[in-house]
């Protein structure tokens, strides 16, 4: 597994051209449990029928989110693709395409991607963006234009422009309205800055976040904040973050641990720690996605 990632990620990485990289790219399915296996192809099934009814804008995006959600990426972009050429003013289908574009690894068009979908958007209105994984409250936490930003801020944190990817997550910043999208932007925009070397302005941005935010769903990002704050070990978030039967489960846990003890001058365990997640079967996750960029750089 480790070694596939790797390599599937210098392939993609390596070419500018997003149809190259589409084309090598190789997708592997999320684990999933029976039962939510057939509630996710259920509720895909409705969505296939849904789109052959009526081939509106929102029955096409949700046909393409319930396709990813089995992992069947590469169906998801063309269904994207597709609805972004019939309704070429709706920054919705090139928002979900980017995410999409990352998940294979595709950078270079993720961002092109987002950054023109960014540009459909501005100085529009933003709107609540449904959950297709709804959370414990079934509140939605994210916006369009929030997960524009996030999604390109990350695409550029993972080629490794961090200046560029700076940038998007500032912009994110001013759109994270909720407690979660604060936290989860709050916590890429900290590691950008470390990254860069910027210590005082990123302890400045994760002092703004308190210990009483009414966070939903990004509990993993809001831990790694007090990390980050000095309130928490990071020895002992790593270990609530490690199963002894899957090793270490929580990619985004452990991506921030490694990458903290990256720019604290701890290589070597940072690097056992990438290593750990790469063993692991998150794939698609933002956290194993970014171990596999630190190992490869």
């Amino acid at each position: 597994m480790q070694v596939f990632c790797l390599t599937l990620f210098i392939l993609c990485a390596s070419t500018a051209f997003g149809q190259t990289c589409l084309e090598r790219a190789q997708e592997i399915a999320p684990p999933l449990t029976r039962e939510i296996r057939r509630d996710f192809e259920t509720k895909l099934s409705d969505a296939r029928k849904n789109a052959e009814t009526e081939a509106s804008a929102d029955n096409l995006i949700w046909l393409g989110r319930r396709t990813a959600y089995l992992g069947h990426y590469k169906q998801a972009i063309q269904i994207f693709t597709d609805g972004a050429e019939k309704f070429p003013d709706d920054a919705r289908f090139l928002r979900h395409r980017g995410h999409r574009f990352i998940t294979l690894r595709c950078f270079d068009s993720a961002i092109d991607d987002l950054k023109r979908a960014a540009k459909l958007v501005k100085g529009k209105p933003d709107q609540i963006e449904p959950d297709g994984l709804p959370n414990a409250r079934n509140i939605p936490t994210s916006t369009l234009q929030s997960n524009i930003w996030y999604h390109l801020g990350l695409a550029y944190y993972l080629k490794g422009d961090f200046k560029a990817a700076l940038n998007a997550y500032r912009e994110a910043m001013k759109v994270s309205k909720n407690a979660d999208m604060l936290v989860a932007t709050t916590h890429w925009l900290y590691m950008t800055l470390r990254r860069l070397g910027r210590e005082k302005e990123a302890k400045q941005a994760v002092a703004a976040i308190k210990p009483d935010l009414d966070v939903i769903e990004n509990g993993d990002y809001y831990k790694l904040i007090r990390l980050y704050q000095g309130k928490v070990d990071a020895g002992e978030l790593l270990k609530e973050a490690t199963s002894s039967a899957n090793g270490l489960s929580n990619a985004s846990v452990g991506y921030g641990v490694g990458n903290w003890l990256f720019y604290n001058r701890k290589r070597a365990e940072a690097e056992n720690v990438f290593r750990q997640i790469v063993l692991g079967n998150q794939w698609a996750s933002f956290g194993y996605i970014a171990a596999e960029a630190e190992l490869t750089r």
